[in-house]
């Protein structure tokens, strides 16, 4: 609840005292094209969390061959997936913004609840400044990553922080870091796959797909590998699952670079050879479905399981703006606001 409002007696400075929560993720072009993408590309593959290369071998490289050749590659991919309302990543987000504001709202919480994006609109900045000039001195941010990673959500921090090192009056910060064994996210997860069990029988192998990071990261202390097999563990006791009923793997790798094992295109391209031909996929690492499980899963892996003998596919989505996620963030911020 607000706890006071208009002009300081003593000081004169205008009084605050105001709460807002913050979602983020990690962003997207603006529009399916080659012009917009390179923007995108250039802001994310330019972040040292996300690339830890030196930067100067790596600028002559991103600006040298990559954003001269990938940019169309993607526009490409992203054109598979979006939608007549734009960004499927960006509109889940709006979509999940809106009704967690709703939800805490009609819980009694006078807060205001925005969305930024780390890469892209919209911005952190921006939406930071907005939030400030709101007169918001209590702020709770929660990045969308369910498994802390240096990329994203150590990222997230670095892009508040240089923010608000700008700022005279800093708010109080209550930043969320990781719910990867949270209760309400692992019932989510667990709800969703058991409802896809139900509509469409159990299948052979359920995949469990995380986006991948280079293996040097686990190796220099990042929790993520860790953080993904606690998630699938806790989620799998929770189904009831055997060890021979699921598989995890981590997907969308780049670069020759050694990543975490075992990848999801390998893994999911040997499995008619074993005689498994039914998998249902689901990927516990993304909060909201984007190109890399539109495109990357539900299209690209689905033709390397068909392609290898594979007979009944199916991509059990994100959660996107369930019920049951949006009741999850509320509960993840409330103790905070």
């Amino acid at each position: 609840m607000a706890r006071f409002s208009g002009l300081d007696k003593d000081t004169g400075h205008k009084a605050r005292g105001k709460t807002g929560v913050l979602i983020m993720n990690l962003g997207t072009p603006d529009a399916p094209t080659a012009s917009a993408v390179r923007i995108y590309l250039a802001e994310f593959l330019s972040d040292p969390r996300v690339v830890e290369i030196p930067k100067l071998v790596w600028m002559l490289i991103l600006h040298g061959i990559i954003l001269r050749i990938r940019p169309a590659k993607s526009a490409a991919l992203y054109q598979q997936v979006w939608t007549e309302a734009g960004s499927p990543l960006l509109d889940i987000s709006q979509r999940q913004q809106t009704k967690l504001a709703n939800q805490l709202q009609a819980q009694g919480h006078d807060v205001s609840v925005h969305l930024a994006m780390r890469y892209g609109s919209p911005s952190v900045a921006t939406t930071l400044q907005t939030m400030h000039k709101q007169g918001i001195d209590n702020l709770v941010v929660l990045p969308l990553y369910p498994q802390y990673a240096a990329p994203t959500t150590g990222s997230a921090f670095d892009a508040l922080a240089k923010e608000m090192m700008k700022w005279r009056y800093l708010p109080a910060l209550h930043f969320i870091n990781t719910y990867h064994d949270n209760p309400d996210f692992i019932d989510a997860i667990a709800a969703s796959i058991q409802k896809d069990f139900e509509l469409n029988g159990k299948p052979q192998k359920l995949v469990m797909s995380y986006h991948g990071m280079p293996e040097r990261n686990l190796h220099l202390g990042d929790p993520y590998y860790c953080f993904c097999m606690k998630t699938t563990r806790l989620v799998v006791e929770k189904l009831g699952l055997s060890e021979d009923d699921y598989v995890a793997t981590f997907q969308s790798r780049f670069g020759k670079a050694k990543w975490l094992q075992p990848y999801t295109d390998m893994t999911i391209g040997s499995l008619p050879e074993k005689g498994i031909t039914d998998i249902a996929v689901i990927c516990p690492a993304f909060s909201a479905d984007c190109l890399e499980t539109l495109e990357e899963i539900k299209g690209e892996n689905r033709h390397v399981f068909e392609d290898a003998g594979g007979k009944n596919f199916r991509y059990i989505e994100c959660l996107n703006d369930n019920d049951d996620h949006i009741n999850m963030m509320a509960n993840l911020v409330k103790p905070f606001i």
